[in-house]
C-alpha cells in the first residue's frame, strides 16, 4: 500500500531526505496500513512538553506515535510520528553512530507502534527490537540492537526515557 508521507522539521532539516528515502522503504518491507503518515522533527522543549501532555512524564522522549485514523478493522491507516531531535544526536554520539540513522530508527519505532507493538513488557520489548533489526538490516543498514562482533557492551541498550510512548 503507498505511504503519503508529510515531513515537518522544526529542527533537523538536514535529516529529511535521509527519513523520507529510508522511511519509504522501510513502510514498504513492514507491508504497514498506514498510508499517510506525517513526522514532525522537533526540540527537546517542544518534545518535553508533548511528553508531559500525553504521557504525564517530564522531560523529553526519542519519539511519540499518534494513531489518527483507522480502518474498519481498527488497524491505523493514519498516523503521526513527533521525533526529537537532540535527543537522536545525544544518543547517536552515545552509540558512535549517525543522527540520521538514530531519527530513521525512532520513526521505525513509532511506526511499529501504529502496527499494534508494544515494548512496555520484555517480551513485547525483544519482539519490537527484533524487528527493527530486520527491517534496518533489509535496508542495508544494520541491526542496532543484536549483539555485534567486536563491541564491548556487545549490544544496544534501549535508555528511552521511562521507556513510554
Amino acid at each position: 500500500m503507498p505511504l503519503t508521507l508529510h515531513v515537518a522539521a522544526r529542527v533537523g532539516k538536514q535529516y529529511v531526505p535521509y527519513l523520507r528515502r529510508h522511511l519509504r522503504s522501510a513502510h514498504a518491507a513492514l507491508r504497514s496500513t498506514v498510508r499517510e503518515l506525517s513526522v514532525a522533527l522537533v526540540g527537546d522543549a517542544e518534545m518535553s512538553a508533548l511528553h508531559e501532555r500525553f504521557m504525564g512524564i517530564a522531560g523529553p522522549t526519542d519519539v511519540l506515535s499518534f494513531a489518527i485514523e483507522q480502518d474498519e478493522l481498527a488497524r491505523v491507516v493514519g498516523g503521526e510520528l513527533v521525533i526529537c531531535v537532540p535527543e537522536a544526536r545525544r544518543q547517536a554520539r552515545k552509540m558512535g553512530t549517525r543522527p540520521e540513522r538514530e531519527i530513521l530508527l525512532y520513526a521505525l519505532h513509532g511506526l511499529l507502534h501504529l502496527g499494534g507493538l508494544d515494548d512496555r513488557t520484555p517480551a513485547g520489548f525483544v519482539t519490537m527490537h527484533r524487528r527493527e533489526d530486520q527491517i534496518l538490516t533489509r535496508l542495508g543498514i544494520g541491526p542496532v540492537f543484536a549483539p555485534r562482533p567486536g563491541r564491548r557492551d556487545n549490544h544496544r541498550r534501549d535508555n528511552r526515557r521511562n521507556g513510554e510512548r
